[in-house]
């Protein structure tokens, strides 16, 4: 049995077996999720983004990542690393803090702009 996962706004599609980390599909998909604990809960740079539609396809949290996100997990966030899927799913990856914060200025100097 298989099971499709697909990425957000990558838009990019993998089948994957079941019990597989989102970030080991990622990283199949070829999508880039950063992180500097290899998949240890260690760096919660790994922080995917799930909608309440999808939650079920995503294993319960673990231990690790109750303790390191809390209150996140009712916003949907989850680690990648300790997400298995069970089911299919979509994920929403945030965007990178860099690109917002340039792509916040872009829009600022346009709207700057668009006054003259």
């Amino acid at each position: 049995m298989e099971y499709q996962i697909k990425f957000i706004p990558q838009g990019r599609t993998l089948k994957v077996r079941p019990g597989t980390s989102v970030l080991r599909a990622a990283r199949e998909a070829r999508v880039f999720i950063s992180t500097r604990c290899d998949g240890h809960a260690g760096c919660l740079m790994c922080k995917v983004e799930v909608e309440p539609e999808h939650e079920s396809a995503l294993t319960p949290p673990s231990d690790a990542e109750l303790r390191k996100l809390g209150p996140l997990l009712d916003q949907g966030i989850r680690l990648a690393c300790q997400a298995q899927i069970c089911g299919s799913a979509e994920v929403r990856l945030p965007e990178d803090p860099l690109k917002a914060a340039i792509r916040k200025q872009l829009e600022r100097q346009k709207e700057n702009d668009d006054l003259w």
